[in-house]
């Protein structure tokens, strides 16, 4: 027989949480308003309390929007009602294994600063363990053919760091401002968001390799337009579903076709 009796429910206080999850009181009041996140209950003095569910569920939020997803994005996830313990199992796979890259970077960077200050030789495969950037190597081949990847491949070979730095930023720039038009409400057929599609045309086109020639280029800006919205790692580049399905009707809608919504 067990004797054990449950733990007792405890309750924590909106200040409590916020503390302990290093966001704000005001972030917590937000999501309760919106519908995200309500509170276990809310005494009758309206102070809110949060209780185990609600941990949890917030736990997810948080790491939901270090993945780049939105508000909206997030809440459509919670709503699919999947087993929280299931949901989280499979985040922390993928938290495992970027934690593993990351070691991996810190202990390569950690090599090059010794062999540096030991006038020691550099060797690539301890420089760049870590920097996997042919995790999508299958994906492009199967979608574009193995000259498509080669050559993109060579092209990213032979850049030095500053060069590889700056097309990342370029990159990571081109990302922050489709999604800052995204979440201000932009025309997807306005000027806004024509220029931004010039921009990311041209982008594409810098890759050499990539299928921009001509007869070739209208097809492979659809295609991506529709990965952005279909694969969950690309359209948390652009801030989450909503933001990736901007981009697809600004790039469509700069090709001409019908927008999508």
């Amino acid at each position: 027989m067990n004797t054990h009796s449950a733990e007792p429910a405890r309750e924590f206080s909106v200040q409590d949480v916020a503390r302990r999850a290093g966001i704000t009181s005001r972030t917590l009041r937000h999501y309760d308003a919106i519908g995200l996140l309500p509170p276990a209950r809310t005494g009758s003095n309206g102070y809110r309390y949060y209780g185990r569910d609600s941990l949890v569920r917030l736990q997810r939020i948080l790491l939901l929007r270090e993945l780049g997803l939105g508000l909206p994005e997030i809440a459509g996830v919670l709503e699919r009602r999947e087993d929280p313990a299931a949901a989280l199992r499979n985040h922390l796979a993928w938290l495992e294994k970027e934690q593993d890259r990351l070691l991996r970077q810190a202990a390569s960077v950690r090599k090059t600063i010794t062999a540096l200050e030991k006038g020691q030789q550099i060797m690539p495969e301890e420089t760049f363990d870590g920097f996997d950037h042919t995790q999508y190597k299958d994906e492009v081949e199967s979608r574009w053919g193995t000259q498509a990847y080669a050559r993109s491949e060579k092209w990213w070979k032979n850049m030095d760091d500053g060069e590889r730095a700056a097309w990342q930023e370029q990159t990571q720039e081109l990302g922050r401002a489709w999604s800052e038009a995204a979440e201000q409400g932009a025309d997807p057929t306005g000027p806004v968001a024509r220029g931004l599609a010039e921009r990311h045309v041209a982008w594409l086109k810098s890759v050499p390799g990539a299928p921009t020639g001509e007869g070739e280029l209208d097809g492979y800006v659809r295609s991506l337009a529709e990965m952005y919205v279909s694969d969950p790692r690309f359209a948390a580049n652009y801030g989450g579903d909503g933001g990736a399905a901007f981009v697809r009707s600004a790039l469509l809608a700069y090709l001409g076709d019908e927008p999508q919504p």
